[in-house]
């Protein structure tokens, strides 16, 4: 499978093609992981035009805003889905008993890994593809992100059919079908994750900026794009 998804010529489809093509490949062992940011929301609104059945995984971090499980419970009605939500093998009581309180203060990386990158690793072995809305133009991490490929990280296929896309073709999306998105967007959050490490951010900030404000991390480990050397470089 890596062979045949190194050679596929998939740069040009647009996100329909590529979601149609996913689907088709690999049924119910594919499913959309959200955040339920604003791309987040494109992408499923995208698959619920091509099928009426299909999959979306969180995960739930336990710590994740009010808002974010306001619009998770929208999607549920409106989509007609069931998400399906990964949580850590800790609870946030029995991390801060074997970690110490406030982890994501003192070490974020082991809270992300310990929240995010674990319960992830567990549900992509069920899989033998994932679905992600991320674009190039995010982070530098991100920039080599084909919509097709092979995750070396995972090792299964990822699929990421708006790579190509910037926030002005998102929000026009959005806005000419009525998709809808989390309120914090509204309140200068351009990415939202966890309470504690998301911040609005100010005027003249980059849109990550509010991410582990503060500190030198803006990656939290969920993606990786290897390139020629095979050296690593997290992503969030």
């Amino acid at each position: 499978m890596k062979e045949e998804i190194e050679q596929l010529q998939a740069e040009s489809w647009r996100p329909e093609e590529v979601l149609a093509w996913t689907f088709d490949t690999f049924g119910d062992s594919v499913a959309i992981a959200s955040a339920f940011g604003a791309e987040g929301m494109v992408v499923i609104d995208t698959a619920s035009r091509l099928r009426r059945r299909f999959r979306v995984f969180t995960l739930d971090t336990e710590f994740l805003f009010p808002e974010t499980y306001n619009l998770m419970d929208l999607v549920e009605q409106k989509y007609g889905i069931t998400i399906e939500r990964v949580f850590p093998l800790n609870s946030p009581e029995e991390q801060d008993r074997e970690y110490g309180p406030r982890l994501w203060e003192h070490n974020p990386d082991q809270c992300c890994n310990l929240r995010k990158v674990e319960p992830l690793r567990r549900k992509l072995g069920e899989l033998r593809a994932w679905i992600t809305s991320i674009r190039r133009d995010q982070t530098v991490a991100r920039a080599g992100a084909r919509k097709i490929e092979w995750d070396g990280q995972f090792s299964l296929v990822k699929i990421n059919p708006i790579a190509d896309w910037n926030s002005k073709q998102v929000w026009q999306y959005i806005r000419e079908h009525d998709v809808p998105y989390n309120d914090l967007h509204d309140r200068n959050f351009p990415s939202i994750g966890c309470t504690h490490c998301t911040r609005a951010v100010r005027p003249g900030e980059d849109p990550r900026a509010g991410r582990w404000a503060g500190s030198s991390k803006n990656e939290c480990g969920l993606h990786i794009i290897m390139g020629a050397s095979d050296a690593p470089e997290a992503d969030a």
